[in-house]
């Protein structure tokens, strides 16, 4: 993995969404309120659980049930700007 991919801080915002920023700068929001769905993702639709949001040693955004999103795919969706600039 690139590691400009890897992503520096993450935080929940309203409405599923996520603040992420990754190493080499670029920020953005992600809006993950489609794609919460299965067996791993479908649990996040707690919104106290889906807080809990953190990013591990290798630049991963987590949860503490086990979900994960690739840092490479949150980059490629907010540099393409499929998530939304947030200020």
């Amino acid at each position: 993995m690139n590691n400009n991919k890897r992503v520096k801080r993450a935080r929940a915002i309203s409405g599923f969404r996520l603040e992420v920023e990754f190493e080499d700068g670029l920020r953005g929001g992600v809006d993950l309120s489609s794609r919460l769905f299965g067996e791993v993702f479908e649990p996040l639709l707690d919104e106290k659980l889906f807080a809990q949001v953190y990013v591990d040693e290798f630049g991963v955004v987590c949860w503490p049930n086990g979900a994960d999103l690739a840092p490479d795919a949150l980059y490629d969706r907010v540099a393409a700007g499929r998530g939304k600039a947030l200020a």
